[in-house]
């Protein structure tokens, strides 16, 4: 029997046994080994938002409401007692100084000063007889027809006379100032604010009638919280606006601080003097006062720009020539929800990113979206 044997294996035959897909891969292989060396893709330019930031406080602003009250209120009242038969302002009204406000009836002084002159008018005749008999005793000691006793006897009574005229003067001089006492007259111009008596009233002396503001001056009064006075600078500016009107508004320096909290509120009276306050800003007005607690300077920035770099915090600073990114390490003064306050490592005018911060890298080059002055 003859055997039939197979002809040569060839290449057809040793490709026969393997699959499609592997040859299909090989020459895929095959065609990047020998084909020209592709392009490595182009830099991504990444768009972002960008800040330029400037120097501001940092620190935390405070708002506080208010009245507006006059730097000088005085209470006018009489200095002496009685039945009060006249009061000539009400609260409101403009007064001007020397302008009397309000009147006692003065019949009691009215006989104190008659009484005075009297008296005064009597011790003057008894000075006037003393006087002639010095004299004639002078002239007859003279003479020496009169004893030297006889003559000091006369100096005495004469002496005596006119003590008494001294001390019925001044008598009369103070019946006379008790009789002005009855009229009360404003000392200074001003505005009537409150009135504490009414005509027909029996007024001790010392009560108040009237009070006014003087002219001059207003202060904004706030009760202040201790926290606020604690972290406030020294010597701050106070910006101080109508609560109705926002755009009448003006500034000021703490003048006065109340040296004790008050038992209730646990807060100080502090006294603003307003600079130039405007005519609007009447007595009495509402206001708002508008204080920066902040001591330090800083830079403020969104907390969206924070990084790290070296375990330190950071932001990423573009370069506005060649539009590309870098780390710079930052000093922080203080964390804030929203924003950071940095002391140190940065300038105003550097541009920051403010978004998108952790998919960049250094050296990337971006397209700023936004960037706000």
């Amino acid at each position: 029997m003859i055997r039939r044997t197979s002809a040569a294996a060839g290449p057809d035959s040793r490709c026969r046994g393997r699959s499609a897909p592997a040859i299909g891969m090989a020459w895929f292989a095959l065609a990047l080994g020998c084909g020209p060396a592709a392009e490595p893709p182009a830099a991504e330019i990444r768009p972002v938002r960008t800040l330029v930031i400037e120097k501001q406080l940092g620190g935390e602003t405070v708002s506080l409401t208010g009245t507006v009250y006059a730097q000088e209120e005085v209470n006018l009242a009489f200095r002496t007692g009685g039945r009060m038969i006249e009061r000539r302002v009400n609260v409101g009204d403009r007064v001007r100084t020397g302008q009397r406000i309000a009147t006692l009836e003065a019949v009691t002084q009215q006989n104190a000063v008659q009484a005075a002159r009297a008296q005064l008018s009597g011790a003057m005749g008894k000075l006037t007889e003393a006087r002639i008999n010095f004299e004639r005793q002078e002239r007859m000691l003279a003479q020496g027809v009169a004893s030297r006793a006889a003559f000091d006897r006369a100096v005495q009574t004469r002496q005596t006379a006119q003590a008494q005229v001294d001390a019925a003067q001044a008598q009369l001089d103070t019946a006379r100032e008790q009789l002005t006492y009855t009229e009360l007259v404003a000392d200074a111009p001003g505005v009537v604010t409150a009135r504490g008596a009414e005509p027909g009233e029996v007024v001790s002396a010392g009560r108040m009638i009237v009070t006014v503001a003087r002219q001059g001056g207003r202060d904004a009064v706030f009760n202040v919280p201790a926290r606020v006075i604690e972290k406030s600078p020294i010597d701050p500016e106070v910006s101080v606006a109508l609560t109705t009107n926002p755009s009448v508004k003006t500034t000021g320096r703490v003048r006065e601080v109340s040296p004790q909290a008050d038992p209730v509120t646990r807060t100080f009276e502090v006294r603003v003097g307003l600079q130039d306050p405007p005519e609007a800003m009447r007595l009495g007005s509402t206001v708002t006062g508008t204080i920066h607690l902040g001591s330090a300077e800083g830079i403020v920035i969104p907390a969206s720009a924070l990084t790290a770099a070296e375990g330190r915090p950071a932001v990423w600073v573009v370069a506005p020539e060649s539009q590309t990114v870098s780390l710079q390490s930052i000093d922080v003064l203080r964390f804030g929800v929203s924003e950071v306050v940095v002391a140190g490592g940065l300038q105003p005018d550097d541009i920051i990113v403010t978004a998108g911060v952790q998919a960049l890298r250094p050296g990337q080059k971006v397209r700023l979206l936004q960037t706000a002055p």
